[in-house]
């Protein structure tokens, strides 16, 4: 049984890796067992590991549910410089998604349901509420 999940992406600077993850995550990491590693826990039992070392080019993307994909987009090429961050979408695909880079080549990406009660659907089993 699979009770947990850990997503590890490389950094060639931790110091420069906590600072871009924590304004793309909007916070500081949760837990900094050792030098050279930071994680996140994204949700109960998920957790993003960024740890220091040579970077895997091309890895992922690793994507993450947003309710304003728009929105974050706004935030993240103001905030981080993000560049190439195009939303997608298809008429049979129920979630609207973009993918870009982190400064060390790790894809990341955001996907949010166009359904908004798709969104909230998914959202109050985990947060036991609804987001605005």
């Amino acid at each position: 049984m699979i009770y947990e999940m850990t997503i590890q992406v490389r950094v060639a600077n931790i110091s420069e890796g906590k600072s871009w993850y924590g304004v793309l995550l909007k916070r500081g990491p949760d837990f900094e067992p050792h030098e050279g590693f930071a994680e996140w826990e994204l949700l109960p039992g998920c957790w993003l590991q960024v740890a220091e070392g040579e970077p895997a080019l091309r890895s992922g993307p690793v994507r993450f549910g947003v309710a304003d994909i728009e929105a974050e987009r706004a935030r993240l090429i103001h905030s981080l410089n993000v560049e190439d961050f195009i939303i997608h979408s298809r008429k049979e695909v129920p979630v609207k998604w973009a993918t870009f880079e982190d400064p060390w080549g790790n894809g990341i990406g955001l996907f949010q349901y166009i359904d908004q009660q798709e969104i909230q659907n998914r959202i109050i089993p985990i947060l036991g509420r609804h987001i605005q």
